[in-house]
């Protein structure tokens, strides 16, 4: 199971991303500050935490990749 903190880590992670991203496509659309950050806002409202959670859970249950030749 993955830990609380985990998810609240990749949900901030995904909230801060969506802010950045929202806020410069505003930007480059000519929209102003207030309506920059507006846009940034509401890409927040819009992050898909099911879609976090799933990728959470794919990689949790990924099998680790083959590791390399032993140096021993």
């Amino acid at each position: 199971m993955t830990h609380p903190i985990e998810i609240a880590q990749a949900v901030r992670s995904a909230c801060v991303q969506a802010a950045l991203d929202g806020y410069e496509q505003a930007q480059i659309a000519g929209l102003c500050q207030e309506g920059a950050w507006e846009v940034a806002v509401d890409a927040i409202r819009m992050v898909d935490l099911r879609e976090i959670l799933l990728q959470m859970a794919a990689a949790k249950s990924s099998p680790l990749p083959p590791r390399g030749p032993s140096s021993a």
